[in-house]
């Protein structure tokens, strides 16, 4: 399978799936927020989605990231 999405990325999108704001995902990756929702908005921009419950869909479907 292709990797679509950087890996920062993912990590992104699995503490959103854990249910972390985009403040407690910038914490504990040590990045601001504004470069949380970056990396957010390039995901749902790759994945051709609209919004982030898409692309949480998107990213389960593609084997990319687990409940």
């Amino acid at each position: 399978m292709k990797k679509i999405l950087t890996k920062r990325e993912e990590e992104v999108f699995s503490l959103l799936v854990e249910n972390k704001s985009t403040r407690e995902i910038g914490i504990y990756l040590g990045i601001s927020e504004k470069t949380v929702r970056n990396h957010i908005s390039n995901a749902m921009q790759k994945l051709g989605v609209k919004g982030r419950a898409q692309a949480v869909v998107e990213l389960i479907r593609l084997g990319s990231i687990k409940l």
